[in-house]
């Protein structure tokens, strides 16, 4: 069946703690949720969570060149580097991100800030499931801990080029 059939007719709606949710290393610290996937929706062609990254974090410079990526800042304060311009994120700063574009996610505050990104097509809920550990909702946040060492070869087997 197309992944188009797949999804027609369908719909899909998620509370707050359904579905999988992944404690994320150093940098970014925090965790991802992914919510809208293709095991859910039965389409391909996007999927979309939310990543909270943790007070005095933040993801690190890269770029994917198979997927364009839209972030909404939902919550909390920080920057995003943009090809090396510094731009402000506050709640309903909106960001599009397309092939081969290098962006950062800073959080200097203090408190949490939370992405909610859609990415087409689907597969950053992949590399979050790859990178991070399993978390529940309610579960204190481990210790830092280190990205595998094999994350370059993860994200380039996912279309995302790691540019530091």
């Amino acid at each position: 069946m197309s992944d188009p059939d797949r999804a027609r007719k369908r719909a899909v709606v998620m509370q707050p703690d359904d579905g999988a949710s992944y404690w994320q290393p150093v940098p970014a610290n925090g965790y991802a949720q992914p919510k809208l996937t293709p095991d859910r929706t039965g389409f391909d062609g996007m999927s979309m969570g939310y990543q909270t990254i943790a007070a005095h974090s933040r993801v690190r410079e890269h770029s994917h060149d198979k997927q364009v990526e839209l972030q909404i800042c939902f919550r909390g304060q920080g920057r995003v580097m943009v090809d090396g311009e510094s731009h402000p994120l506050r709640p309903g700063t909106a960001c599009f991100l397309g092939y081969d574009v290098k962006h950062e996610i800073v959080n200097d505050s203090d408190d949490e800030l939370v992405m909610l990104w859609v990415i087409a097509p689907a597969g950053l809920e992949d590399f979050f499931a790859a990178i991070g550990r399993e978390r529940r909702p309610g579960q204190a946040a481990p210790q830092p801990f280190a990205r595998p060492t094999d994350v370059i070869a993860i994200e380039r087997g996912m279309g995302m080029q790691d540019t530091k």
